[in-house]
């Protein structure tokens, strides 16, 4: 607390000189002692009083109190009815309202009051109070450049340091929650075996960033963590030692602010490495989730029942004729796309295509060409036209189409390592990028494709982990120490632009039919060049079989003439 002391003195004491000089004593007053006065006072022994002529002084400090919030809840339960009437029964409930509308007290009762409501109702119905009245003005880009504020920084409790792996917001877009998963992906780091290294997982209120809304305590770090679109009270979370942990917060089976898991899975029947992402998928009961590793198993799991995986597949580029398996780095699904569809980065920085209605032809996995250089870090779909995905590796960021093995679109090589990166869930051509040099990149393909429309230096730590709110105007970005910070975005960044949508739908099928003409013209390239080789290697046998039939009429002729 900063303390302030302030001394002040009269006006009139300002600028005064001080004069000091020697001089003789002089008696100014002198009183004789004299007994007149002491039948009034009462002696006291011993009597002491202190005198000081130094001027009295006050001390204040003002300091604003920090308002605590805090969570409540109110249960609604019907009421009203008599203590002879049980409202759980129908069959009371009915009987008990036959026997009040015919009541005289009733009947009177509803005369007066339908009238009244009958004329509030025609009030309502005479303006309608939910028109828009201005839903087809659309925003424009503005006139200044796109910029993003920070609002508030999250830190990591924990006195080790740890990664942010991962954030998700929280399904409903008013929530202002946020998932984070902590872990050190280091393998065999040192800060593993500090006895205060902490487990914890936390759900961040962006309100209050002092304290972490809910603890999450698994029985090993968490390396993703996600909330159920469908039920969003539920979590399911990948470990480092890759187990599948499933969260109730509605269940918390501790102490209050803490949720323990509701049920884990078995450690023979999980991920033999660390579980790079988990993903929730579209199912009738809305308890199944889909997780990839990077010991090259995809699996899939009912929460109700995490003893053994529902099913799994090996991403291997070939099974049967022994080919390369593929390290799972990041996974993408949308149940928009297709229910069985899923799309997987791999460390090599292949990406692998995944669909369940193929089982036969390679357990459904085909790897696409033009990987990058380094392990892909995210891949996900653009969250309006679901036939065009986006990679992030190495240093670009890459556009595919999902008929294409190859990119259509592909960025130029950025300063620093990308570490990650998602889409704009409201404005479709725009999508952030997150470097190991503590840099945030926003590219708006709908203004410009060569280069980044904002660039933004969050911290000097290495950027880990990335989520936009549903709203898009909120971004929680996470470093490798543990620190999530809040930015928000501008309006032009976050609000849907004009004609933005077919836009950037035409420009993709334009490159789309780009790169399908330039691979019809790279198949007719190489098939006149293996048919101009045939053609020379017959020919080139032709002439040799001429050659050797006329050494064999010389031969003949040589003969006759010597016999």
């Amino acid at each position: 607390m900063e303390v302030a002391y302030l001394y002040s003195k009269r006006r009139s004491e300002f600028g005064k000189k001080c004069n000091f000089a020697n001089g003789e004593t002089q008696i100014l007053e002198s009183i004789l002692p004299t007994k007149e006065y002491d039948e009034q006072y009462v002696q006291q022994n011993p009597c002491d009083k202190a005198v000081v002529t130094i001027p009295n002084m006050s001390e204040a400090y003002v300091n604003t109190e920090s308002v605590v919030m805090k969570n409540t809840s109110m249960s609604h339960t019907e009421g009203g009815w008599p203590k002879d009437v049980d409202f759980t029964e129908s069959s009371d409930v009915t009987r008990f309202r036959k026997k009040a509308e015919k009541d005289e007290s009733y009947l009177s009762a509803m005369r007066t009051l339908v009238p009244i409501a009958e004329r509030c109702m025609k009030q309502n119905n005479t303006v309608d109070i939910y028109e828009q009245y201005f839903e087809d003005d659309a925003f424009e880009h503005c006139s200044g450049p796109p910029s993003a504020k920070g609002l508030a920084v999250f830190r990591d409790p924990s006195p080790v340091k740890r990664t942010a792996t991962s954030i998700d917001w929280h399904p409903e877009i008013s929530s202002s929650k946020i998932a984070v998963s902590y872990s050190i992906m280091n393998f065999q780091d040192d800060r593993f075996d500090d006895p205060n290294l902490s487990k914890q997982s936390y759900i961040w209120d962006v309100t209050n960033s002092n304290k972490p809304f809910l603890e999450l305590h698994p029985s090993s770090h968490l390396t993703c963590l996600r909330f159920n679109p469908k039920n969003t009270d539920t979590l399911v979370g990948g470990c480092y030692n890759g187990l599948i942990t499933y969260f109730d917060l509605r269940k918390p089976n501790g102490i209050a602010g803490t949720c323990s898991p509701l049920d884990t899975s078995i450690l023979e029947k999980s991920h033999h490495d660390p579980v790079s992402d988990v993903y929730w998928v579209s199912s009738k009961t809305g308890h199944q989730c889909a997780s990839v590793s990077t010991d090259g198993k995809m699996m899939w799991w009912d929460t109700r029942k995490l003893d053994e995986p529902l099913d799994s597949i090996l991403l291997c580029s070939d099974i049967n004729n022994g080919g390369v398996t593929l390290g799972g780095s990041s996974l993408e699904y949308n149940g928009e796309a297709g229910p069985t569809k899923y799309l997987v980065g791999t460390e090599e920085g292949a990406v692998v295509s995944l669909n369940l209605r193929n089982r036969k032809t390679n357990n459904g996995v085909s790897v696409y060409d033009g990987q990058h250089f380094g392990s892909i870090r995210s891949i996900q779909r653009n969250p309006t036209h679901n036939k065009f995905f986006m990679t992030i590796g190495d240093w670009t960021t890459k556009i595919w189409a999902e008929d294409l093995k190859t990119p259509i679109i592909t960025t130029k090589y950025d300063n620093g390592y990308l570490t990650g990166g998602c889409w704009s869930p409201t404005r479709v051509g725009v999508f952030y990028t997150i470097n190991i040099d503590g840099g945030l990149g926003v590219w708006d393909f709908y203004h410009r494709q060569n280069e980044a429309a904002y660039t933004h230096k969050v911290g000097d730590a290495a950027l880990s982990s990335i989520d936009v709110q549903g709203n898009g105007k909120l971004v929680a970005i996470g470093d490798a120490n543990g620190t999530v910070s809040l930015l928000k975005v501008c309006e032009s960044l976050a609000s849907p632009q004009k004609d933005e949508k077919a836009g950037i739908n035409n420009m993709f099928e334009r490159e789309t039919r780009r790169e399908k003409n330039l691979e019809m013209r790279e198949r007719e390239i190489k098939r006149v060049q293996a048919l101009t080789k045939k053609s020379d290697e017959d020919d080139a046998n032709n002439s040799d079989n001429g050659e050797a039939a006329l050494r064999a009429i010389d031969d003949k002729f040589k003969i006759l003439l010597s016999s």
